[in-house]
């Protein structure tokens, strides 16, 4: 079981460090060769402020995040926007159609990845590939993916694909088929703007818009259909 603690992500610190080296190495370099404060010293040192607190916020891990308990819930492994809610033919796993929620993550938004509800990891593969923009629909499959399938108790199936987009290099996660999946523990990360589909049974009830912006954890994308029990005389 993965127990969050850190309100920085383990794969920020060597980024955070390597930034913070090179912004000392360029206001002291810049001061001793200009050392006459002027208005552009200012613009300098806001542009540099500015690029390392937005690297900071990007490994920022939401460790006061409530989880969303509600059975039968699909609850976001993402935080983003969604950018698709389409019925697609789903070839890798499934072989079948699905219903596909794309969410678009920003570079401003929390990149860390979370289980969507409780089950077992049955699947995951990762695919090496291109670094298309995210939100075009080819980098659902063209794009380094890793796609990773999980089970509830129930049988029910869902597919959720990182994908690495334009700007992201690294996705990181390091599952095997038979670990345990905890609704709102974290499974991974992609770093830098990227996207993550979740393919859901054609029969889920969906819960979101194109153009919503969702949280992980917190956002129900859709609820699995429950299934009635038929009772005989």
């Amino acid at each position: 079981m993965r127990q969050i603690h850190k309100r920085i992500h383990e794969e920020g610190t060597k980024a955070i460090a390597i930034n913070l080296l090179a912004v000392t190495l360029l206001v002291v370099g810049m001061n001793l060769l200009w050392p006459h404060q002027t208005w552009w010293h200012l613009l300098v040192y806001l542009f540099l402020l500015t690029e390392t607190v937005l690297i900071v916020r990007f490994f920022r891990i939401p460790i006061h995040r409530k989880t969303t308990l509600m059975a039968h819930a699909v609850l976001s492994p993402a935080d983003g926007v969604v950018a698709a809610n389409e019925v697609v033919m789903e070839d890798e796993y499934f072989h079948e159609e699905r219903r596909q929620i794309s969410i678009f993550m920003s570079i401003y938004n929390v990149h860390v990845n979370f289980f969507p509800f409780d089950g077992v990891v049955t699947y995951y593969k990762y695919h090496p590939g291109k670094f298309l923009v995210a939100f075009k629909p080819k980098s659902s499959t063209d794009n380094e993916h890793n796609s990773i399938v999980i089970r509830d108790p129930e049988g029910r199936e869902v597919l959720v694909r990182q994908i690495a987009g334009f700007v992201a290099r690294r996705i990181v996660c390091d599952l095997e088929p038979g670990e345990p999946s905890i609704a709102g523990e974290e499974f991974g990360m992609i770093r830098f703007g990227s996207r993550v589909d979740v393919f859901l049974p054609l029969d889920a009830q969906v819960d979101v818009h194109i153009g919503q912006t969702v949280r992980a954890k917190t956002t129900v994308l859709g609820e699995f259909r429950v299934q009635s029990l038929e009772v005989t005389p």
